[in-house]
């Protein structure tokens, strides 16, 4: 009788813990598509990127997102080919997909969730921290948060032995005739925080067009750029066409600094060694 009662003890167990079972099943072969690349990395960070079958063009690191499906970028961005492509969720930045394509996608019964794009390091954490919560992986999401904090404290360490504040300038190209200097409210002026760098670009937010007055007037001692900005404009030679670039002293002084983009600006897991990065390239 005693092993009667703990056999159906145990029968017992296996039908409570079925459910469990079968939604934990669910939820390791959803299909996942993100839309932004911070998004995507930290997706991929908490031990998920294998469930992505598709992602957008900002969507680099690890360099397998690469190799996916790409929805496009935007307002390039059509409900149909995601449709297509028989999406169970997607993982987006906010305001990254337009209201039409929303709205149809919810039409379509697709679940759809969105995070605040981070430009701050507190806001990198939360989004860890919230996407570590929808994926119930809070374990991993501490450590990616506690991996990015000892970062931070290696940047703290390293910026009290050099506490120098060299003036820096973050110029956006996408060609010879759209070139752009970041300003206040931007990733730039938080990463150039960061990496105790002082802003050469003050009394304007968000990105105007490049003047050579302007260039001549900040008169930075560096000037930082996205590989594919410098590669826009034809390389390193291809600088000194910008108009008021070389009257400066960073170009003077081949001060001319390139970093990957997303490494750079998009506030994922790899902030802190970004700023880090940067903090060192500018004080050589």
């Amino acid at each position: 009788m005693i092993r009667a009662i703990g056999f159906m003890f145990i029968l017992l167990l296996v039908a409570c813990k079925a459910p469990q079972t079968q939604e934990s099943s669910a939820k390791e072969t959803r299909k996942i598509i993100t839309a932004g690349g911070t998004v995507t990395e930290i997706v991929n960070a908490l031990g998920y990127g294998g469930q992505i079958i598709a992602t957008d063009i900002t969507s680099t690191y690890p360099a397998s997102m690469q190799e996916l499906p790409s929805i496009g970028y935007r307002n390039q961005i059509k409900a149909e080919g995601i449709l297509a492509l028989g999406p169970d969720l997607i993982l987006a930045e906010e305001g990254y997909l337009t209201d039409d394509v929303v709205n149809q996608l919810k039409s379509a019964q697709i679940e759809i969730h969105f995070f605040k794009k981070p430009i701050q390091v507190e806001e990198t954490k939360k989004l860890i921290t919230d996407l570590a919560a929808f994926f119930e992986a809070q374990v991993e999401g501490n450590r990616i948060v506690d991996e990015l904090q000892a970062d931070l404290d290696s940047l703290r360490s390293y910026l009290v032995l050099n506490n120098s504040s060299p003036k820096a300038a973050f110029i956006m190209a996408r060609g010879p005739q759209t070139v752009f200097m970041s300003g206040e409210g931007t990733f730039a002026q938080s990463i150039f925080e960061l990496a105790g760098l002082q802003p050469a670009a003050t009394g304007f937010k968000d990105f105007v067009p490049v003047t050579p007055e302007a260039l001549v007037t900040m008169n930075p001692e560096f000037l930082i750029f996205f590989d594919s900005g410098i590669e826009s404009l034809g390389g390193m030679e291809g600088l000194a066409q910008v108009k008021g670039l070389s009257e400066t002293p960073a170009f003077k002084n081949s001060h001319i600094l390139s970093f990957d983009g997303h490494y750079l600006s998009g506030f994922g897991p790899r902030v802190g060694k970004a700023a880090l990065e940067l903090a060192k390239a500018a004080r050589p």
